[in-house]
């Protein structure tokens, strides 16, 4: 019988908590903008920066939301997660089977991200305080996002004790 293989996924992941999925999204959100800023900024200017109007044109609402959204949820159907979750070593499993989601649960995930930010972020600071770390996003699709336990422990050794 082989006593290394854990009886649960529980027994080797846990649930990723808020800050580590914070930084995981601001290292999702550099890579965004430093794909789309420059070729906004080709098209229109350094004038885009001082717009009022909610697009820019056709371009702006092209590169600020439509591929945003295409590639993340490209990423999440091939990687199960963003570069900033894969670099957190995060991931999107369904909440049910621990399997990999479908495609609509990533687009209800995805559009659950707005309805999830517009009361003041609320369904995004939900991660902080429940029990599965789900955010309304991730509670709408049926999805968790788990990381692998950190069961390392490193021993201390002195050179030398002080008295």
């Amino acid at each position: 019988m082989n006593y290394d293989v854990p009886a649960t996924m529980g027994d080797v992941n846990k649930y990723t908590g808020f800050w580590p999925r914070v930084g995981a999204s601001l290292i999702d959100t550099i890579i965004i903008l430093a794909i789309t800023y420059p070729i906004l900024i080709l098209i229109y200017g350094w004038e885009y920066f001082e717009g009022t109007d909610i697009f820019a044109g056709f371009a702006d609402f092209i590169l600020s939301f439509i591929f945003p959204m295409i590639a993340v949820i490209v990423y999440w159907l091939y990687r199960q997660a963003t570069p900033g979750k894969i670099a957190i070593s995060a991931r999107i499993v369904d909440a049910k089977t621990g399997g990999k989601p479908s495609l609509q649960q990533y687009i209800t995930r995805y559009v659950g991200y707005i309805l999830a930010a517009l009361p003041l972020g609320l369904g995004i600071f939900w991660v902080a305080w429940d029990k599965k770390k789900q955010g309304w996003h991730d509670k709408l699709a049926g999805t968790v996002v788990i990381s692998p336990k950190d069961n390392s422990t490193q021993n201390v050794n002195f050179e030398s004790k002080q008295s």
